[in-house]
């Protein structure tokens, strides 16, 4: 570089070092446009749910890792000796491992979007989707943390000063577990509670279930909570040993089929044989009906009242909500229509009438 002027050795050496840190920069910047231009041409004339998902989680952390990459290799070319390049050498160094790191946390989230996309869990009959998506969940968690601990354990291996601290972590992982173990007790038995729901899956993703009194979804499972989103939109959070000490109830453990119950209360004079027939055409009539179960039964007979039960099924617990409140609704809008006598009444003795003979009169 010949400007008319003696430029300094050490200025020399600076713009050499830039003009590579830029080239670098260039080059991997280059080489990333390049690729996901290709994936994304691709995208484009089919419909592959692999590359999309590349495309989506891998773009960003490819920005960093490659120009990072490119200036590992050409590094040696560098005009620093000595003290200099060593500590240039370290901060690349880490610097590649923290990339790659993120690289592979993000090809993880690839596989899960890859797998979501291929199992949906919007079909009525989902128990299979569910479960294998209840495990990834938890096994993407898990597969991130470690590729963490381990990324970690590299960095702190590159500095001789901490390189016992990155061996005992790679080795001795036993030995802190036992020591953090006895601080975070709790912590220990929230993540092994995890390992138990994540297998044996007492709840999955989706599954409908009723807790603490109340009725929701399971949304989200960590390593160590729960989220369930209740009917109201509102989010209820656990722990996640909780579904492994207390009791509650999963309405879709084995399938999401649910039976929903009715109960009106008549008066004695109730034909019971024409209700049961107007249930069985209600029921034929609504699409929320799954066509297995429908039945009326009189239950209880009370003081003053009949008990009747119709027994209704659904293939899931909303349609077997809805179902019950628009049953019960056409039931007893067809009862106070054709049979308005056959409400509930209470009835009461009058005093001796005129003629000697005491009367009986109702109430409504």
């Amino acid at each position: 570089m010949d400007l008319g002027l003696p430029i300094p050795y050490l200025l020399e050496k600076i713009l050499h070092a830039a003009g590579l840190i830029i080239g670098s920069l260039v080059v991997g910047l280059l080489i990333k446009y390049l690729i996901f231009k290709a994936l994304s041409i691709y995208s484009r004339r089919s419909e592959a749910i692999i590359v999309n998902s590349i495309i989506k989680f891998v773009k960003r952390p490819a920005g960093y890792f490659l120009p990072v990459l490119v200036f590992s290799i050409i590094m040696p070319l560098m005009p620093f000796t000595g003290g200099s390049y060593e500590v240039m050498r370290r901060i690349i160094e880490t610097s590649l491992i923290i990339a790659f790191a993120w690289v592979l946390t993000r090809v993880v989230y690839v596989f899960e979007e890859v797998v979501r996309q291929s199992y949906q869990i919007s079909k009525a009959d989902n128990i299979r989707e569910r479960k294998l998506l209840t495990q990834l969940q938890f096994i993407k968690r898990l597969v991130v943390l470690a590729i963490a601990f381990v990324a970690l354990s590299l960095v702190l291996m590159s500095f001789a000063a901490v390189r016992k601290i990155g061996t005992g972590l790679l080795t001795s992982a036993g030995i802190a577990g036992i020591i953090v173990g006895f601080a975070a007790q709790r912590s220990l038995a929230n993540l092994l509670a995890g390992f138990q729901i994540a297998f044996t899956q007492p709840i999955r993703i989706d599954d409908v279930v009723l807790l603490e009194g109340e009725y929701g979804n399971i949304e989200e499972i960590t390593l160590t909570y729960v989220v369930v989103r209740i009917w109201d939109q509102r989010r209820l959070i656990l722990p996640i040993n909780y579904f492994i000490e207390k009791p509650f109830q999963n309405w879709t453990r084995s399938n999401a089929e649910l039976l929903g119950t009715i109960f009106i209360y008549t008066d004695y004079t109730i034909p019971v044989d024409l209700v049961r027939a107007e249930l069985e055409r209600l029921m034929q009539a609504s699409p929320l009906w799954d066509k297995r179960v429908c039945k009326l039964h009189v239950t209880e007979s009370k003081e003053k009242t009949l008990e009747l039960r119709a027994l209704v099924s659904a293939h899931d617990s909303s349609s077997a909500f809805e179902l019950r409140c628009d049953i019960r609704e056409k039931l007893i809008g067809f009862i106070q229509k054709n049979y308005p006598a056959s409400l509930p009444k209470t009835r009461t003795d009058s005093p001796i009438g005129l003629n000697g003979f005491s009367s009986s009169t109702t109430e409504a």
